[in-house]
């Protein structure tokens, strides 16, 4: 049993380790280079600061693709934490994040073949005047396709937060707040696509993102899992338990 409860709390830490690089490498991508790069309203200002800092701009290529493999292995480890508290919940958990992984893929060459193009490197005839605006095309069918993700990235916090909830061994309010920001991310993310004119506070994300994400990253990098295991948890070890959730003692590593 204690070799159990220890395993539990490993795996807890690693995935919030995984949560957490995944977030850095997330703001830097699709925040921090933004920033740097992109002129709102502005294409030939935006493709002059792209060829300008080409190397930036590559490198927000690849740590999004970094943050695309790491999200695919942190539902995995989020699966082998929560498949004892509800199997179904867990396996549509791993279907939400899957789907999203070509998607991001595709996205991110969308992204290199903009580049190539502002650089004239693609074969085929285009005038040098038309380049930023065909640049500009695939830039901005990124950020739709970004917009779409959105919708997905909301869905599947909501079987992560209820296998939270569900759980014990973690704090059933941040399954609550897991829910609440997936909710917030697919309202801004339908209101983008459903109202021409809206323009989602910048503040929105981040609240959603701070409240919901960071409070769980936190949880699990530092406690781990709570001495309350479920009952699926413990049936591996092949004993025979009453089908209810039950208090041991907390073993610490």
């Amino acid at each position: 049993m204690e070799q159990k409860i220890t395993s539990l709390k490993r795996t807890a830490r690693v995935t919030g380790l995984l949560y957490l690089i995944m977030i850095l490498t997330s703001v830097y991508a699709h925040v921090y280079v933004p920033l740097q790069i992109f002129v709102k309203g502005d294409a030939v200002a935006t493709t002059r600061n792209i060829l300008a800092n080409e190397f930036l701009f590559r490198t927000c290529i690849v740590v999004s693709l970094i943050e695309t493999i790491i999200f695919l292995f942190l539902v995995l480890n989020l699966y082998q934490l929560f498949k004892g508290v509800n199997n179904h919940l867990a396996r549509l958990m791993v279907a939400l994040v899957a789907v999203q992984i070509p998607v991001a893929f595709v996205l991110g060459t969308l992204k290199l073949t903009s580049l190539l193009i502002l650089k004239n490197e693609l074969s085929f005839t285009v005038p040098p005047s038309e380049l930023p605006n065909l640049a500009m095309l695939f830039l901005e069918t990124t950020r739709n396709g970004n917009t779409i993700l959105a919708l997905s990235g909301g869905l599947w916090l909501f079987p992560f937060g209820l296998l939270v909830y569900k759980s014990r061994f973690i704090p059933r309010i941040f399954g609550v707040l897991l829910v609440s920001a997936g909710t917030g991310y697919i309202a801004g993310s339908l209101l983008s696509m459903l109202l021409p004119g809206y323009t989602q506070p910048q503040v929105l994300p981040f609240i959603f993102f701070g409240v919901g994400e960071i409070s769980i990253v936190l949880w699990l990098l530092i406690k781990g899992a709570k001495d309350y295991v479920s009952i699926e948890v413990i049936a591996e070890t092949k004993t025979t338990i009453r089908p209810s959730i039950v208090k041991i003692k907390e073993y610490t590593e």
